[in-house]
This record gives structure tokens, C-alpha cells and sequence, in this order.
């Protein structure tokens, strides 16, 4: 008789750099198919806490699951002067990747600028993701243009926010401290509209407004210039032979629904599902249609 250990870790794993990344780990050492998610930015590792759990019975099988928090976020290690940026996360996915998982099929989800790490990961490493990847979930993410976010509002009302928003990344470049806000209650209102669609649950707006406050200001800006330059539709011809979902919500004002048919047009074998009122946070506004899109990518990977 064959015994399959389950097991739920908390661990760090250290980059080849010395940036030290707080890692979870659930599910059979010995599961068919691994997947490794990333969350977004000022996010942590626990947007896709519920996906991750859901995700066994989903699917049918069993699945050994990974979630980390990217340098700057979380229980990781600030990123140092010059690493907070898309660039440096997907090599640090890349050496997770022959880390903690050197052999068998993996599953990529992405949330938002996690995905777009995912597109950093297939422009600067494709041979992995040929070697490895079988299935990649792209979710709320953008192939570019975000340096002039329209945030669903009239363009000069835009234009005055995001004029706004580049004064106070000025300003969060030359912070010292390790958090963003010692409040985050505050920070509630102006996430449930930034980030959330119609009928957001105020548990989650919470817990949201709790994972960005505990960002690291300084690369909070160092994040966002990277965000500014992210360009990678090119980068996308690497993902076409892999399995790949791309959804969008109707209501996220960060990466409107027109970022999601951007990546659909370069994958033309993706597929391409939109969330009616739903906002950026799909992985907490959406879990069940989330697990079940990754779940189907599990499936496939593991036949």
C-alpha cells in the first residue's frame, strides 16, 4: 500500500541575491501537478489563501500548492536599491522554481502584477517555461500600458489623480520605514473603490487594506515605476504553446477588461472569461469561478 504525506509548511527560501521569501507550502510532496501563485503588488501571498484551499476538490485530484510573499510584501525581505521591480521577481520565480520545485508539471497563477511576473518569467526564461509550465492563469494582469491608469474615470479627473499619485510616490521613494500605514483602517474607503466591484464583502476590503498597509513604501514606488514600464505582449509568444486562462472583471479600474483582451489577441488559444461587476480582486471577489478556471488547467496537466 502506497502512504501519501500531506503536509502544510511555512518556510524561507533565500535568493541567489540573499533576499530572504517567506513561502507556504500545502498539499502531497508526491501530487501530480504543483501550483505556484503570485499576488499582486502591495498584495501578499494570502489573496489566493481561498483559492489555494479550494483547489483539491475542484480539481479531483490531488494538488501540492505554493504560495510566496514577493520581496517587499509580506514576511519577505524588503527588496534592496534597484530589485523592486518585475524584472528581479521573475528570476526570483525562476530560482523557486528549481528550488522547491525541480521536477514534474506546474501550473503558474497570476494576480495582477503576479501575472505580470509570469510574463517577465516567459520573456527572461523561456526555456523553462517550455520545459515546465503546463498551464498559466493570468488573472486581472496587464501586458502594459499602466503608466497613465484611466481608473474608469473622465480623463481629466484621470489625469488629476494619477498627477496626484505620482507626487506621493516621490514622496514613498524616500521612506524609511518598513510599513506603508500603521492604520489600516484608513486606508478602507480608498481601496473598496480602487479595487473592488459591486457588492464587495467588507471582510475582505479589510483584510485587502491590512496587506497593503504592510508594504514596504520605498519599494511600493519602486514597484510602481516597474509597473509604469511593463511592456511584454511580445513576451506572451513564449506562453502560446502553453495552456493559458486570462480573466478580467467588467468593473477593476487598475487593469480594465481592455488589458485582458490585449493578452487574449497575443494567446489566440487562451481562453478569455470576464466577470460581470466584478472589481481587481477576483481572487477574493470571484474565488469559485478562480478555483475552478485553475482547477481546469490542473486537469489538464495532470493527463
Amino acid at each position: 500500500m502506497t502512504t501519501t504525506i500531506s503536509q502544510t509548511t511555512a518556510e524561507e527560501f533565500t535568493t541567489s541575491d540573499g533576499a530572504r521569501l517567506r513561502v507556504v507550502e500545502e498539499g502531497p510532496v508526491d501530487a501530480p501537478v504543483t501550483v505556484v501563485f503570485v499576488h499582486g503588488w502591495t498584495l501578499t501571498k494570502h489573496t489566493w489563501d481561498r483559492v489555494a484551499a479550494g483547489l483539491p476538490k475542484a480539481a479531483g485530484t490531488e494538488v501540492r500548492t505554493l504560495r510566496y510573499d514577493l520581496r517587499g510584501h509580506g514576511d519577505s525581505d524588503p527588496a534592496g536599491p534597484g530589485a523592486a521591480t518585475i524584472e528581479r521577481c521573475a528570476d526570483d520565480l525562476a530560482e523557486l522554481l528549481a528550488a522547491l520545485v525541480p521536477s514534474g508539471p506546474v501550473v503558474l497563477a497570476g494576480h495582477s502584477m503576479g501575472g505580470m511576473t509570469i510574463m517577465a518569467l516567459a520573456e527572461q526564461h523561456p526555456e523553462l517555461v517550455a520545459q515546465r509550465v503546463a498551464g498559466v492563469a493570468l488573472v486581472a494582469s496587464s501586458g502594459g500600458d499602466l503608466a497613465e491608469p484611466g481608473y474608469r474615470l473622465p480623463a481629466a479627473l484621470a489625469s488629476l489623480v494619477n498627477k496626484g499619485e505620482r507626487a506621493v510616490r516621490k514622496r514613498l521613494a524616500a521612506a524609511r520605514g518598513r510599513r506603508l500605514s500603521s492604520r489600516p483602517s484608513l486606508l478602507r474607503p480608498g481601496l473598496r473603490w480602487l479595487l473592488f466591484g459591486t457588492g464587495a464583502d467588507p471582510a475582505d476590503v479589510a483584510a485587502t487594506a491590512e496587506w497593503v498597509a504592510a508594504c514596504h513604501p520605498a519599494n511600493m514606488a519602486g514597484y510602481r515605476e516597474s509597473l509604469a514600464v511593463h511592456d511584454r505582449i511580445a513576451a506572451l509568444a513564449a506562453l502560446r504553446s502553453v495552456p493559458t486562462v486570462v480573466l478580467s472583471g467588467t468593473a477593476d479600474r487598475l487593469t480594465p477588461h481592455a488589458h485582458a483582451r490585449r493578452i487574449a489577441d497575443a494567446l489566440p488559444d487562451a481562453e478569455l472569461l470576464v466577470y460581470a461587476g466584478a472589481g481587481h480582486m477576483l481572487p477574493l471577489e470571484r474565488t469559485a469561478e478562480v478555483t475552478g478556471r485553475i482547477a481546469g488547467l490542473i486537469e489538464r496537466a495532470a493527463r
